[in-house]
């Protein structure tokens, strides 16, 4: 392979500065090590390395996230009254109101979500409900954070995932809101407008705090289609999405912008390219081809994932791993556009072996 360094100009690269390379195509120095653990392997993670560091300085992921704003009201027993039913002991309700019950002893880390809206018949219940207040949120950690994190040589990252779809059916349910989406109900249009205003000033907070990276997301894919017609998507999410990235690109125009979608979301990417995105994730291999994906629209968009956690990870074997590694940077190429991690959070299926051949590859691929 010839040498990344032709692309950028520079050597010795701090973290920061390589993965901002990478993910603008400009050619790398170093392929990244990103991925998370679920609690059983956060574990495990202190039985196998057995260090007092932080999975991500282990590690040595080349970002660190800054906080989000911090509603004013921390009060969720007002949401009390939008559930006419029971909850199950140990649930907890969060500042959207969203109650999450707890899953089962083998994936206690999962929840079972209520949605406080669901039986709302009215707009104006809809405008009464207690959103979170961001706009008179606690901003004061953000800048600090973002440089201490520019000063140990790491990217600054805002995470914003389920920032308007899913964070709207949280709160009035996947089939209420797609009703009203279908059927044109001002329900529907009060409701994304509510959360897109909300996701609006947390993206701007996060871009005078200056961080580099805006991790933005909504569950649009399913296994093995859309989770909505393309018409659908266009008409009530894309507009919105882009509003968020444009308020963000406003303050930062060089801000990198992530967008998360689980499943097969591939008649969907032209329109996430024109609402502003820079790199998709998850690019889950059980649902798209990396390989076609990139081919088709590699020169525009840049890809973290690709490494999939519902086969390889969990199933394959430690050289399986890192063939998969290796095959994915490859069609990368030297510019990058690839930052190569697993799919999504790490189940308690997945070997450390498999982790650590997953590490390894990183670090071995030149």
């Amino acid at each position: 392979r010839s040498s990344k360094k032709i692309f950028i100009g520079v050597e010795n690269m701090n973290q920061r500065e390589n993965v901002i390379s990478l993910l603008k195509r400009r050619g790398y120095e170093k392929a990244p090590i990103d991925f998370s653990l679920c609690p059983f392997l956060a574990q495990e993670y202190k039985k196998q390395i057995g260090s007092e560091l932080s999975i991500a300085d282990y590690f040595e992921f080349p970002w660190r996230g800054v906080g989000d704003l911090k509603s004013c009201s921390n009060d969720t027993n007002q949401f009390l009254k939008y559930y006419d039913f029971e909850l199950k002991p140990g649930t907890f309700i969060d500042r959207w109101g969203v109650a999450h019950e707890p899953g089962s002893e083998a994936a206690k880390h999962m929840t079972y979500m209520r949605n406080p809206l669901k039986n709302a018949t009215s707009l104006e219940e809809i405008q009464s409900y207690p959103f979170p207040d961001f706009l008179n949120a606690d901003n004061s950690h953000q800048k600090k954070q973002a440089e201490e994190i520019h000063s140990k040589g790491l990217a600054a990252m805002g995470n914003m995932p389920c920032t308007i779809w899913e964070t709207a059916w949280y709160v009035r349910s996947m089939e209420e809101l797609m009703m009203d989406m279908m059927t044109d109900d001002i329900k529907a249009e009060y409701l994304l407008d509510r959360v897109t205003d909300i996701s609006i000033h947390r993206a701007e907070s996060f871009a005078r705090a200056g961080v580099d990276i805006l991790f933005l997301g909504d569950d649009i894919g399913m296994q093995r289609t859309v989770m909505m017609s393309e018409d659908l998507y266009v008409t009530w999410l894309k507009p919105r999405l882009a509003k968020v990235i444009n308020a963000a690109r406003a303050i930062n125009r060089d801000i990198v912008v992530f967008y998360h979608s689980c499943g097969f979301v591939t008649p969907f990417i032209p329109h996430l390219i024109d609402a502003g995105i820079d790199v998709l994730n998850p690019v889950q291999p059980e649902c798209m081809n990396f390989k076609e994906i990139h081919e088709q629209y590699g020169d525009r968009l840049s890809f973290h994932g690709t490494i999939g956690t519902q086969t390889t990870m969990p199933f394959g074997t430690p050289d399986e791993v890192r063939r998969e590694v290796f095959k994915n940077l490859e069609i990368a190429g030297d510019k990058g556009g690839l930052l190569a991690a697993p799919t999504h959070l790490l189940e308690p299926e997945v070997p450390w072996e498999n982790i650590m051949a997953y590490v390894k590859a990183c670090s071995d691929f030149k």
